[in-house]
Protein backbone atom coordinates (compact mmCIF):
# COMPACT_ATOMS: atom_id res chain seq x y z
CA UNK A 1 0.00 0.00 0.00
CA UNK A 2 1.14 3.62 -1.23
CA UNK A 3 1.03 6.34 1.17
CA UNK A 4 1.08 10.14 0.69
CA UNK A 5 0.54 12.79 3.35
CA UNK A 6 -1.28 15.46 1.60
CA UNK A 7 -3.93 17.57 1.98
CA UNK A 8 -8.03 17.38 2.11
CA UNK A 9 -9.91 20.04 1.50
CA UNK A 10 -12.95 20.86 3.99
CA UNK A 11 -14.59 24.43 4.75
CA UNK A 12 -17.46 26.14 3.17
CA UNK A 13 -17.34 27.42 0.00
CA UNK A 14 -14.42 30.29 -0.79
CA UNK A 15 -13.69 29.49 3.17
CA UNK A 16 -11.36 26.62 2.28
CA UNK A 17 -9.61 25.22 5.51
CA UNK A 18 -7.34 21.93 5.10
CA UNK A 19 -6.29 18.95 6.84
CA UNK A 20 -3.26 17.25 6.48
CA UNK A 21 -3.82 13.68 6.59
CA UNK A 22 -2.38 10.34 5.93
CA UNK A 23 -3.53 8.19 3.21
CA UNK A 24 -4.17 5.77 0.20
CA UNK A 25 -2.99 7.19 -3.12
CA UNK A 26 -5.64 5.22 -4.50
CA UNK A 27 -8.41 7.30 -2.08
CA UNK A 28 -10.11 10.36 -3.30
CA UNK A 29 -9.09 14.18 -2.74
CA UNK A 30 -11.15 14.30 0.60
CA UNK A 31 -12.19 10.98 1.40
CA UNK A 32 -11.21 8.27 3.24
CA UNK A 33 -7.85 8.46 5.18
CA UNK A 34 -5.98 6.47 7.79
CA UNK A 35 -4.73 9.51 10.40
CA UNK A 36 -5.49 13.37 10.44
CA UNK A 37 -2.03 14.57 11.43
CA UNK A 38 -2.14 18.16 11.45
CA UNK A 39 -4.38 21.23 9.47
CA UNK A 40 -3.62 24.34 8.07
CA UNK A 41 -6.03 27.27 7.44
CA UNK A 42 -5.16 29.62 4.82
CA UNK A 43 -7.63 32.33 5.88
CA UNK A 44 -5.33 33.08 8.35
CA UNK A 45 -2.53 36.14 7.95
CA UNK A 46 0.99 34.78 7.72
CA UNK A 47 2.33 35.82 11.20
CA UNK A 48 -1.06 34.17 12.62
CA UNK A 49 -0.48 30.59 13.50
CA UNK A 50 -1.66 28.78 10.09
CA UNK A 51 -0.69 25.43 10.46
CA UNK A 52 -0.56 22.60 12.95
CA UNK A 53 1.65 19.38 12.92
CA UNK A 54 1.62 16.69 14.94
CA UNK A 55 5.32 16.08 14.39
CA UNK A 56 5.65 12.28 15.98
CA UNK A 57 3.33 11.14 14.00
CA UNK A 58 4.14 12.39 10.89
CA UNK A 59 8.14 11.04 11.63
CA UNK A 60 6.73 7.93 12.14
CA UNK A 61 4.77 7.97 8.60
CA UNK A 62 7.65 9.44 7.11
CA UNK A 63 9.73 6.14 8.54
CA UNK A 64 7.34 4.06 7.06
CA UNK A 65 7.37 5.16 3.64
CA UNK A 66 4.73 7.97 3.19
CA UNK A 67 5.82 10.53 0.89
CA UNK A 68 4.75 13.62 1.20
CA UNK A 69 2.96 16.04 -1.69
CA UNK A 70 5.11 19.42 -2.54
CA UNK A 71 2.75 21.67 -0.82
CA UNK A 72 2.80 19.29 2.33
CA UNK A 73 6.66 19.12 1.64
CA UNK A 74 6.97 22.43 2.11
CA UNK A 75 5.27 22.91 5.42
CA UNK A 76 7.09 20.09 6.86
CA UNK A 77 10.54 22.24 5.24
CA UNK A 78 9.63 25.06 7.74
CA UNK A 79 8.71 23.01 10.48
CA UNK A 80 12.33 21.22 10.17
CA UNK A 81 10.96 17.64 10.20
CA UNK A 82 12.08 17.15 6.27
CA UNK A 83 14.02 18.75 3.42
CA UNK A 84 13.09 19.80 0.55
CA UNK A 85 15.42 20.35 -2.39
CA UNK A 86 15.66 23.68 -3.72
CA UNK A 87 14.40 23.76 -7.37
CA UNK A 88 15.83 25.36 -10.78
CA UNK A 89 13.20 25.91 -13.67
CA UNK A 90 15.62 28.92 -15.81
CA UNK A 91 13.13 28.94 -18.59
CA UNK A 92 10.24 30.21 -16.44
CA UNK A 93 11.87 33.71 -16.51
CA UNK A 94 12.04 33.61 -20.57
CA UNK A 95 9.61 35.40 -22.31
CA UNK A 96 7.29 33.21 -24.99
CA UNK A 97 7.26 32.82 -28.53
CA UNK A 98 5.15 35.35 -28.74
CA UNK A 99 6.98 38.29 -26.46
CA UNK A 100 9.97 37.46 -28.15
CA UNK A 101 8.57 38.07 -31.70
CA UNK A 102 7.52 41.63 -30.21
CA UNK A 103 10.67 42.29 -29.06
CA UNK A 104 12.57 41.35 -32.45
CA UNK A 105 9.64 43.68 -34.24
CA UNK A 106 10.68 46.65 -32.19
CA UNK A 107 13.92 45.96 -32.29
CA UNK A 108 13.97 46.15 -35.92
CA UNK A 109 11.76 48.81 -36.00
CA UNK A 110 14.07 50.85 -33.84
CA UNK A 111 17.11 50.23 -36.22
CA UNK A 112 15.34 51.47 -39.76
CA UNK A 113 14.10 54.60 -37.23
CA UNK A 114 17.67 54.85 -36.71
CA UNK A 115 18.97 54.13 -40.23
CA UNK A 116 16.15 56.59 -41.78
CA UNK A 117 16.96 59.41 -39.23
CA UNK A 118 21.13 58.54 -40.65
CA UNK A 119 20.19 59.19 -44.43
CA UNK A 120 17.95 61.99 -43.68
CA UNK A 121 20.72 63.74 -41.62
CA UNK A 122 23.70 62.89 -44.68
CA UNK A 123 20.94 64.00 -47.33
CA UNK A 124 20.77 67.15 -45.51
CA UNK A 125 24.29 67.72 -44.96
CA UNK A 126 25.08 66.54 -48.45
CA UNK A 127 23.60 70.12 -50.40
CA UNK A 128 25.07 72.18 -47.50
CA UNK A 129 28.19 71.10 -48.92
CA UNK A 130 27.78 71.70 -52.53
CA UNK A 131 26.71 75.27 -51.72
CA UNK A 132 29.51 75.80 -49.47
CA UNK A 133 32.17 74.76 -52.45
Amino acid sequence: MSLKIRLARAGSKKRPYYHIVIADVRAPRDGRFIEKVGAWNPTLPKDAERITLDSDRITHWLSHGAQPTDRVLRFLDQAGLAKRPARSNPEKAVPGKKAQERVAMAKQAEEDAAAKAAAAKAAAEAPAEAASE
